[in-house]
């Protein structure tokens, strides 16, 4: 799938020095950015949403219990 987009013109300049830097395309590192930041876009929205509706709440010994590790 093809996305067009307009960079403002320092950043552009920025990419551009970094490709040729690097030996890599353009569109290589603007993938690489949009893969991190929505991954972290991701967990951000996973935190919010368990900060807003959270489950429940277990106590140390409970997990213990649960995992085997206590009678």
């Amino acid at each position: 799938m093809a996305i067009a987009l307009r960079l403002p013109s320092e950043l552009d300049k920025r990419l551009t020095v970094l490709a040729k830097k690097t030996h890599r395309s353009k569109s290589y590192y603007v993938r690489e950015a949009l893969q991190h930041y929505i991954e972290d876009l991701e967990d951000y929205y996973l935190a919010m949403n368990v900060l807003e509706n959270p489950g429940k709440v277990y106590s140390s010994k409970e997990v213990r219990k649960m995992c085997g590790l206590e009678d």
